[in-house]
Protein backbone atom coordinates (compact mmCIF):
# COMPACT_ATOMS: atom_id res chain seq x y z
CA UNK A 1 0.00 0.00 0.00
CA UNK A 2 1.45 3.10 -1.03
CA UNK A 3 0.69 6.16 0.80
CA UNK A 4 -1.30 9.00 -0.91
CA UNK A 5 0.85 11.74 -3.03
CA UNK A 6 1.23 14.87 -0.24
CA UNK A 7 -0.66 17.72 -1.45
CA UNK A 8 1.29 20.98 -2.03
CA UNK A 9 -0.63 24.44 -2.10
CA UNK A 10 1.38 27.00 -4.21
CA UNK A 11 2.57 29.85 -1.92
CA UNK A 12 1.23 33.22 -2.89
CA UNK A 13 2.84 35.82 -1.57
CA UNK A 14 0.31 38.63 -1.15
CA UNK A 15 1.81 42.57 -1.56
CA UNK A 16 -0.32 44.57 0.80
CA UNK A 17 -2.73 47.29 -1.25
CA UNK A 18 -1.05 50.27 0.07
CA UNK A 19 2.17 51.25 1.85
CA UNK A 20 2.49 54.35 4.13
CA UNK A 21 5.33 56.23 3.46
CA UNK A 22 6.35 59.97 4.40
CA UNK A 23 5.32 62.72 2.73
CA UNK A 24 8.87 63.82 1.37
CA UNK A 25 8.86 60.19 -0.70
CA UNK A 26 6.09 61.96 -2.72
CA UNK A 27 6.57 65.61 -2.56
CA UNK A 28 9.01 68.48 -1.87
CA UNK A 29 8.55 71.36 0.02
CA UNK A 30 9.97 75.24 -0.08
CA UNK A 31 9.24 77.60 3.40
CA UNK A 32 9.14 81.31 3.51
CA UNK A 33 8.13 83.93 6.66
CA UNK A 34 6.35 87.15 6.15
CA UNK A 35 6.29 88.33 9.89
CA UNK A 36 4.78 85.63 12.17
CA UNK A 37 3.15 84.03 9.18
CA UNK A 38 4.73 80.56 7.57
CA UNK A 39 4.37 79.78 3.94
CA UNK A 40 5.47 76.08 2.68
CA UNK A 41 4.76 74.85 -0.53
CA UNK A 42 4.48 71.21 -1.40
CA UNK A 43 5.10 69.56 -4.89
CA UNK A 44 4.24 66.66 -5.93
CA UNK A 45 7.44 64.27 -7.56
CA UNK A 46 4.95 62.45 -9.96
CA UNK A 47 1.75 63.70 -11.29
CA UNK A 48 0.31 60.36 -10.43
CA UNK A 49 0.98 60.86 -6.97
CA UNK A 50 -0.89 64.27 -7.08
CA UNK A 51 -4.83 63.21 -6.03
CA UNK A 52 -3.29 61.41 -3.28
CA UNK A 53 -1.60 64.51 -1.94
CA UNK A 54 -5.29 66.31 -2.36
CA UNK A 55 -6.76 64.58 -0.40
CA UNK A 56 -4.63 63.56 2.71
CA UNK A 57 -2.37 66.03 2.99
CA UNK A 58 -5.28 68.58 4.38
CA UNK A 59 -6.04 71.58 6.45
CA UNK A 60 -6.55 69.36 9.34
CA UNK A 61 -3.93 66.97 8.73
CA UNK A 62 -1.44 69.87 8.33
CA UNK A 63 -3.08 71.46 11.84
CA UNK A 64 -2.71 68.36 13.92
CA UNK A 65 0.70 67.93 12.00
CA UNK A 66 1.73 71.57 13.53
CA UNK A 67 -0.01 71.47 16.56
CA UNK A 68 2.76 71.69 18.97
CA UNK A 69 3.44 75.11 17.20
CA UNK A 70 -0.42 76.02 17.00
CA UNK A 71 -1.24 77.64 14.53
CA UNK A 72 -4.40 80.19 14.53
CA UNK A 73 -5.00 79.49 11.06
CA UNK A 74 -3.98 77.02 8.23
CA UNK A 75 -5.08 77.97 4.64
CA UNK A 76 -4.33 75.43 1.73
CA UNK A 77 -4.59 77.33 -1.68
CA UNK A 78 -4.26 74.33 -4.91
CA UNK A 79 -2.32 75.10 -7.75
CA UNK A 80 -3.07 71.77 -9.87
CA UNK A 81 -1.72 72.89 -13.02
CA UNK A 82 2.13 72.53 -11.48
CA UNK A 83 0.98 69.53 -8.98
CA UNK A 84 1.71 71.59 -6.09
CA UNK A 85 -0.01 72.84 -3.29
CA UNK A 86 1.12 75.89 -0.68
CA UNK A 87 0.31 76.56 3.11
CA UNK A 88 -0.28 79.36 5.04
CA UNK A 89 0.35 78.70 8.75
CA UNK A 90 -0.49 82.16 10.91
CA UNK A 91 0.92 82.54 14.58
CA UNK A 92 3.62 79.82 14.08
CA UNK A 93 7.31 81.83 14.13
CA UNK A 94 7.15 82.46 17.94
CA UNK A 95 5.99 86.42 16.56
CA UNK A 96 8.45 86.45 13.40
CA UNK A 97 12.06 87.36 12.43
CA UNK A 98 12.29 90.60 14.73
CA UNK A 99 10.58 89.17 18.11
CA UNK A 100 11.71 85.25 18.16
CA UNK A 101 14.32 84.19 20.15
CA UNK A 102 14.60 80.62 18.31
CA UNK A 103 17.09 79.55 16.37
CA UNK A 104 15.01 79.02 13.12
CA UNK A 105 13.35 82.68 13.47
CA UNK A 106 12.02 82.56 9.67
CA UNK A 107 11.01 79.22 9.73
CA UNK A 108 13.09 77.47 7.10
CA UNK A 109 13.14 74.23 8.49
CA UNK A 110 9.41 73.62 9.22
CA UNK A 111 9.05 72.33 5.92
CA UNK A 112 10.77 69.41 7.06
CA UNK A 113 8.42 68.72 9.71
CA UNK A 114 5.39 68.66 6.84
CA UNK A 115 7.27 66.52 4.53
CA UNK A 116 7.06 64.17 7.86
CA UNK A 117 3.67 63.29 7.79
CA UNK A 118 2.65 60.06 6.65
CA UNK A 119 0.90 59.20 3.31
CA UNK A 120 -0.86 56.32 2.47
CA UNK A 121 -0.24 55.35 -1.17
CA UNK A 122 -1.33 52.26 -3.38
CA UNK A 123 1.45 50.09 -3.37
CA UNK A 124 1.09 50.06 -7.31
CA UNK A 125 2.36 53.65 -7.13
CA UNK A 126 5.12 52.97 -4.97
CA UNK A 127 7.55 53.48 -8.24
CA UNK A 128 6.50 57.06 -8.29
CA UNK A 129 7.88 57.92 -4.62
CA UNK A 130 11.58 59.24 -4.34
CA UNK A 131 14.33 57.86 -2.61
CA UNK A 132 15.20 54.34 -2.48
CA UNK A 133 13.11 51.30 -3.69
CA UNK A 134 10.71 49.49 -1.61
CA UNK A 135 10.76 49.38 1.98
CA UNK A 136 12.69 45.76 2.97
CA UNK A 137 9.62 44.22 4.19
CA UNK A 138 8.05 44.29 0.62
CA UNK A 139 11.15 42.91 -1.24
CA UNK A 140 9.84 39.03 -2.49
CA UNK A 141 13.56 38.36 -3.58
CA UNK A 142 14.24 35.03 -2.21
CA UNK A 143 17.46 35.41 -1.56
CA UNK A 144 16.96 38.66 0.86
CA UNK A 145 15.46 37.28 4.22
CA UNK A 146 12.36 39.08 5.68
CA UNK A 147 12.83 41.56 8.55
Amino acid sequence: MTAPAAITEPVVICEPAAITVPLYRAAHGRTGDKGNRSNISLIAWHAALWPLLVEQVTEDAVRRQFAQRRPSAVRRYLLPGLEAMNFVLDDVLDGGVNDALNLDSHGKALSFLLLELPLTIPAALAGCLAGSSLPSHLNHDPETPHA
